[in-house]
């Protein structure tokens, strides 16, 4: 294009000089006619400039035109980019409203269990003063008794010394009760404590974008709560030899601290679980599921044995629940939480069978305050990828939606799938997550399991 210019910027200056020698000529010679001829070369050389320039100002404005366009598709993807990051951002800033006012109303309820506590531990101040008046009174009400008996032996005790015993009991038993509730109230209180510590965590956190969709209802639905069975065995779960049996046993010796700790059932080899310790019982631990640090689509010999880190995430193992659960009855408890921190529970009575069953399971509901979502009265089967013991199905469930699991058919609830955060696109990834499916409900994407068992014949205990 630039060449086109300068053509055009010289192309009158060689007409014009051209002129002028035409002109010059006049003087020297007689005038000639002009040709017409000589003018079109003029024109020519004048048009070909202007289609070199024609064609310079067409790439010009192609290239200008692609230019544009560029510069439009990036102003695009910005818009885009933009009008997401405010979504997220209203997102974020609904979340922290709601932690926010979750915080106050903790702290209001932490102030509340406070005052409470404080309240109790005057009131035992008190009885322990009283019941400490009430044994001087007793003490010397017994020397003069002992007095009375030592002089007159055929005197039986007073109705007011045998009062007064009585009285002295029964406050022994309520300061008891009250010691208890005391460290109930204080159990409570670490508890608020700690959701207090991880709420004001979670605020600061800049990066809390926990996607919610698949969440527990926010209603809470009314726990349901049916009487337990009979205990049907004779075999009353103690220690053996000295080795505790399961996680009951250890906590009747006295410990209160949750942690491993090593078990021998009757008829097996002695080996570690953890113990997740409770206000009034200690549970047996046999799933716990909390990062997706470890990948449970494994063996039938990995669920067999066991996997993982009793620390950590780790499932038990199939022989070690089957050598507890066959001691005497027990209660399975499944404690789940969603990608919105709501936590809920159900428990059932239930049997194991044997290896030869495939671990059978059999379970029948007893509380809980989540839709039930595992066939009641029914044998399911233990199947995983490599061993398909479910025979309703032309394909292998594990294989299909990973981990090993109880089936009955496809799409039912699995505790042990992959560890799907809430954000997943496609039915099929989901699926293959680790969800709850009630059973004449929708399902909710787990964040955290756990599986717990203690025995349901709790006086065996004692």
């Amino acid at each position: 294009m630039k060449i086109a210019l300068v053509f055009l910027f010289i192309a009158p200056f060689a007409i014009s000089s051209r002129t002028e020698k035409d002109d010059s000529s006049f003087d020297s010679a007689p005038p000639e006619p002009k040709s017409r001829f000589a003018m079109l070369d003029d024109v020519r050389i004048l048009a070909n400039g202007l289609l070199q320039l024609g064609h310079g100002l067409k790439d010009f404005v192609h290239k200008t035109k692609g230019q544009m366009n560029d510069i439009f598709q990036k102003l695009n993807i910005f818009d885009k980019s933009f009008y997401q990051l405010s979504l997220q951002t209203n997102e974020i800033k609904v979340e922290e409203e709601e932690l926010r006012k979750t915080t106050s109303r903790l702290q209001s309820n932490n102030e509340e269990i406070r005052n409470i506590s404080l309240e109790l531990n005057a009131k035992i101040e008190d009885l322990l003063q009283d019941k400490i008046q009430l044994q001087e009174k007793v003490g010397g009400l017994e020397e003069k008794v002992t007095k009375l008996v030592h002089f007159q032996p055929e005197i039986q005790e007073p109705k007011e010394i045998t009062s007064l015993k009585n009285f002295v009991q029964q406050q022994d038993n309520h300061i008891r009760q009250l010691l208890k509730v005391v460290q109930e109230q204080h159990a409570q209180l670490d508890k608020q404590h700690n959701q207090i510590r991880e709420l004001e965590e979670k605020i600061s956190n800049t990066d809390f974008q926990e996607n919610r969709e698949s969440s527990f209802s926010l209603k809470q639905s009314q726990p349901k709560i049916i009487p337990l069975p009979p205990h049907n065995s004779t075999t009353s779960v103690q220690e053996l030899n000295g080795v505790a049996t399961d996680c009951t046993a250890i906590y009747n010796r006295g410990e209160r601290t949750s942690g491993i700790y090593s078990i021998k059932p009757n008829g097996s080899e002695a080996f570690n679980v953890y113990c997740e310790m409770k206000s009034d019982s200690s549970w047996t631990v046999i799933q716990n599921r909390i990062n997706g640090s470890l990948d449970f689509n494994q063996t039938w010999e990995n669920y067999a044995n066991g996997f993982g880190y009793l620390n950590g995430e780790f499932w038990l193992g199939l022989e070690k629940i089957y050598s507890i659960a066959k001691q005497a009855d027990y209660i399975l408890r499944i404690e789940l939480e969603d990608w919105k921190d709501n936590e809920r529970y159900v428990e059932y009575t239930f049997t194991l069978g044997s290896p030869e069953t495939d671990y059978a399971l059999h379970l029948s509901e007893i509380s809980g305050n989540i839709p039930n979502a595992l066939p009641e009265q029914t044998e399911l089967r233990f199947s995983t990828m490599d061993r398909d013991n479910n025979t309703k199905r032309d394909f292998n469930c594990p294989e299909r939606y990973s981990g090993g699991w109880w089936q009955r058919t496809c799409g039912e609830t699995n505790l042990n799938g992959k560890y799907i955060k809430a954000r997943s696109e496609g039915k099929l990834q989901r699926r293959q997550g680790i969800y709850w499916k009630s059973q004449k409900g929708r399902s909710y994407l787990i964040k955290s399991t756990k599986l717990m068992i203690h025995p349901t014949d709790l006086e065996s205990f004692e």
